[in-house]
């Protein structure tokens, strides 16, 4: 075996972790220098870390909470769209038909939808100057607006 081709061995060599932890080994190198050992490792510690790089995680978390919030909105949108409180006049039919409901007690769209439980369609047409196109038109605005209306068989 030739001379001199190995390097200078440090059975005394001491390792120091960035997290304080301290141990001595044997090594090629007097002094050695770690970021994570078994003392502060996730694996070893059970603790989870989340390392952000370059703030990764926070900029995923913002999104989060925007399409969390944007979520929330839709279903608010939703839910005041199809509310029982909305005015007849903002249907969208004639002005004509609008105040004929207004005049015969429908101010809003529940008491539209609780006529209709009443009696059905038959209770729509009782209403002097309300025809089947109206019905129809009617029935059509509430669907789009996403209101449930039932077909009524004519007996």
């Amino acid at each position: 075996m030739r001379d001199e081709i190995h390097p200078k061995w440090f059975p005394e060599a001491r390792v120091i972790c960035a997290c304080g932890n301290t141990w001595t080994t044997g090594s090629t190198v007097e002094e050695i220098r770690t970021d994570v050992c078994s003392a502060c490792h996730p694996f070893y510690t059970g603790e989870q870390r989340i390392v952000d790089t370059e703030g990764q995680v926070d900029r995923f978390m913002k999104r989060l909470r925007v399409r969390d919030q944007r979520i929330a909105e839709v279903e608010a949108a939703e839910q005041e769209r199809t509310s029982p409180d909305v005015p007849i006049v903002e249907l969208g039919l004639d002005k004509r038909y609008t105040n004929i409901f207004i005049d015969n007690g429908i101010e809003v769209v529940g008491d539209l939808l609780a006529r209709w439980e009443e009696g059905g369609d038959k209770a729509i047409l009782a209403i002097s100057g309300i025809g089947r196109k109206v019905l129809s038109d009617t029935k059509k605005l509430l669907r789009t607006r996403g209101y449930e209306i039932p077909d009524y068989e004519e007996a």
